[in-house]
């Protein structure tokens, strides 16, 4: 595994929340550079569309918050935007420009559903801290998850057991990335909820390993 990747070899740190809830899916996109949109996608572009402003900053009960803030993780090998990176007062934290005081950064990552079971989300909100603590040489213990069907925030520990598996999921995905390769169809109760499903076709032989080969293979056989 690399200890550092180069600039131009940093993948989309928004993958990771691909990637965990399905390979495939997120090979189709990152790898085979396909996207489909549907219901699901678009309530959370919308979501995305209100939280960034990429020009805007407040101060707040001592609070600077920050929208759309550029991060990267050359250890990781992924880049991004924060939807909010806060800035809260802290004694022992780091200091930002235009602001007097020192602050700690803490990541919260907006969501349009309800929490889910797996660890993508997490994992999205902690690649984000990483990245944050990489850029501004400092430790980021907890992030945010808001999601806007129950209009609640959940806290998301970055424990080492969580910072681990985001290191795996980056390293793997570089490693599907490098090779080309797109993992076969695996169905499940979840494919009705993905955007791809009329790309990946779950439906078809899971010998077609990509939905390039698929049509291919059509077209030969006419």
């Amino acid at each position: 595994m690399k200890t550092e990747y180069l600039p131009d070899e940093l993948l989309p740190l928004s993958g990771i929340q691909h990637f965990c809830f399905c390979r495939r899916q997120w090979a189709l996109i990152h790898v085979e550079r396909q996207w489909q949109e549907n219901a699901l996608t678009v309530q959370g572009k919308l979501m995305h569309q209100r939280a960034d402003d990429p020009t805007f900053s407040e101060l707040r009960n001592g609070v600077v918050t920050a929208r759309s803030m550029p991060v990267a993780s050359y250890r990781l090998g992924l880049t991004g935007v924060c939807d909010v990176v806060e800035f809260r007062p802290y004694e022992e934290g780091i200091s930002i420009s235009n602001w007097e005081g020192k602050f700690q950064p803490v990541p919260v990552e907006y969501k349009h559903g309800k929490p889910k079971r797996d660890q993508s989300d997490a994992a999205q909100v902690c690649a984000q801290a990483i990245c944050l603590e990489e850029m501004l040489c400092v430790h980021i213990p907890t992030g945010y998850l808001y999601y806007g069907e129950t209009r609640h925030r959940i806290e998301v520990e970055m424990t080492d057991t969580l910072r681990q598996f985001v290191s795996d999921m980056s390293a793997e995905m570089h490693t599907y990335f490098s090779r080309g390769y797109t993992p076969q169809v695996r169905p499940s109760k979840a494919c009705k909820a993905c955007s791809l499903e009329d790309i990946c076709l779950p439906a078809l032989d899971k010998r077609a390993t990509t939905a390039l080969q698929y049509i291919l293979d059509q077209i030969d056989s006419e």
